[in-house]
């Protein structure tokens, strides 16, 4: 797996912490990274305008992803601004299990 370190580009949040997601290394491509990343940020890839790898270089190919490294800092950039997202909940999350949440000892 590749771990990355992704959040949304928004310069007016006090707090802007980035989360890290796991792509498979077999299927490194930058539908895959827009996939996964906007599963776990909640945002609708429609609303990408771009993914930013900091600080200043624009993904834009399967061949840029499969150059990243893991703990790279992306920014999803979002085409409105004022756009709303919806954070999902921690039972909707991919890495959220929920018999290991269960689990009693």
């Amino acid at each position: 797996e590749l771990v990355l370190k992704v959040r949304i580009q928004n310069p007016n949040l006090r707090e802007n912490d980035f989360i890290e997601i796991e792509l498979d290394r077999q299927e490194l491509t930058y539908k895959e990274l827009l996939r996964v990343s906007c599963h776990e940020l909640g945002v609708n890839p429609e609303h990408v305008q771009k993914i930013r790898k900091l600080p200043n270089t624009m993904l834009r190919k399967d061949k840029d992803v499969a150059r990243l490294q893991d703990f790279q800092e992306l920014e999803l950039v979002l085409s409105d601004r004022n756009l709303l997202f919806r954070v999902p909940t921690l039972s909707e999350r991919s890495g959220y299990n929920k018999k290991a949440s269960e689990l009693t000892y």
